[in-house]
């Protein structure tokens, strides 16, 4: 079994691709890049090595709450770059911080002051001058931390989101989220709260949230009801009203006790192009279309057949389970996980959607994945899986799509699975 330490919590491709960091529930963020093309095999793309790993966040203590505070990384997301070095922010459930990732290869050599070992030489015994010079030197990647942002949660975070215009940022937790200006660590404009005067009031809390790719001023939060609201932060300085509410009415027919809890909204990913919204929450994934706010463009089965385990998934807490979902760089095709190391993409111009499989068998170089199929009962083809059989302890709740190209990273507990595709321009 894996240590607690070593799930991975989050995954998350750079603007480029070029790079990808998991985060832990250890506090660790690990940084994989990707190798250059060999000259040897021009078309091989190259394979993604460890780049740097490090501790971002320790566990801590609430004295005033005698609260402990988890290590856990809950989300990292990538600034766009500015110079040669990269930067992240990361977060568990209080305190962001932003760190900045640089490399050395060479150092300087010949200081007049100082000796080889850096200590100061007595200025007597320096009778000429000499220009210092930069060697080369093995490659160091140096990660520093630039800021902590704390004390701007009372609840926990759930996500952080970058500003389009490179300065600001926001972070949201079950009941507030907060905008932050990314060079000040002392304080955040609130831009929503919708916490009750009476705690006893509350009916939903807020679950993700994101920054539009494109127009600074907008955002979209989502709830626990299932609701999105897209805000304008033109309005208002705190957009506790909503610019358009994203709805779809519940079929009367369908309601059951577990109706609430599974049309709970887990992620919301704005599109690249920024013309639609895609939403997870427990048993679908949902298209929207800003444009219209009465019912989703698109809705996606993920796992339908779970709809008659609802009971069992209540009681063993699996129907708790936060579900993330990616859109590819062109917004074709959309990815979400499921159970047993199971992924779903589904091709928004075909119609047509696949079943595949994170494992250790399906990872081998050069492996191609095949299509899996869930039954529900009645006949059974060879390679079916039985719904009875599913494994729910096996999730794959944390996916990311490269932004250009069809390279996805699947976490599956304990393991990073990275998946290209070498033939075609499409994933299926």
């Amino acid at each position: 079994m894996p240590s607690e330490a070593d799930i991975i919590s989050t995954v998350e491709f750079n603007h480029t691709g070029e790079l990808l960091a998991t985060g832990d529930k250890g506090g660790r963020v690990v940084i994989f890049q990707r190798e250059p093309e060999s000259k040897n095999a021009p078309h091989s793309q190259g394979e993604y090595d460890v780049y740097s790993t490090f501790q971002s966040h320790e566990p801590e203590f609430d004295y005033l709450k005698s609260l402990e505070i988890e290590e856990k990384i809950n989300k990292i997301k990538w600034l766009p770059q500015q110079n040669a070095a990269h930067s992240l922010l990361s977060t568990n459930d209080k305190t962001i911080k932003l760190w900045k990732i640089t490399e050395r290869d060479k150092r300087p050599e010949g200081y007049n002051l100082k000796d080889e070992e850096g200590k100061l030489k007595d200025l007597s015994t320096v009778t000429s001058l000499q220009v210092p010079v930069l060697k080369p030197m093995d490659l160091m990647v140096e990660v520093s931390p630039r800021r902590v942002f704390a004390n701007g949660h009372t609840y926990h975070i759930n996500s952080i989101s970058v500003n389009s215009d490179c300065e600001t940022y926001m972070s949201a937790d079950d009941l507030r989220i907060n905008l932050w200006h990314l060079a000040i660590t002392d304080r955040s404009f609130n831009i929503v709260d919708i916490k009750p005067a009476n705690m006893e009031d509350l009916t939903e809390v807020i679950t993700a949230s994101e920054f539009h790719p494109h127009h600074c001023n907008l955002f979209v939060y989502s709830s626990s009801k299932g609701s999105l609201r897209l805000c304008d932060m033109r309005a208002a300085a705190l957009c506790d009203k909503h610019s358009k509410l994203f709805e779809e009415p519940e079929d009367p027919s369908n309601r059951s006790f577990f109706s609430e809890i599974i049309s709970s909204v887990s992620d919301v990913k704005f599109s690249h192009s920024g013309r639609y919204m895609l939403t997870r929450d427990y048993l679908t994934v949902k298209v929207w279309d800003l444009n219209m706010e009465a019912r989703p463009i698109e809705t996606y089965q993920v796992h339908d057949y779970l709809r008659s385990k609802l009971c069992s998934l209540y009681e063993n807490d699996c129907i708790f389970d936060k579900f993330e979902c990616a859109w590819n760089g062109s917004d074709s095709v959309i990815m979400t996980g499921a159970y047993n190391n199971f992924f779903r993409m589904f091709d928004r111009n075909t119609k047509r959607d696949v079943t595949l499989e994170a494992s250790r068998e399906s990872s081998k170089p050069r492996a191609v994945l095949k299509p899996r199929r869930v039954c529900v009962g009645g006949k059974r083809r060879r390679d079916d899986i039985s719904v009875d059989s599913l494994d729910f302890t096996k999730k794959i709740l944390h996916t990311a799509w490269h932004p250009a190209e069809n390279i996805i990273a699947i976490a599956a507990t304990n393991n990073l699975y990275i998946f290209q595709d070498k033939v075609n321009s499409d994933m299926h």
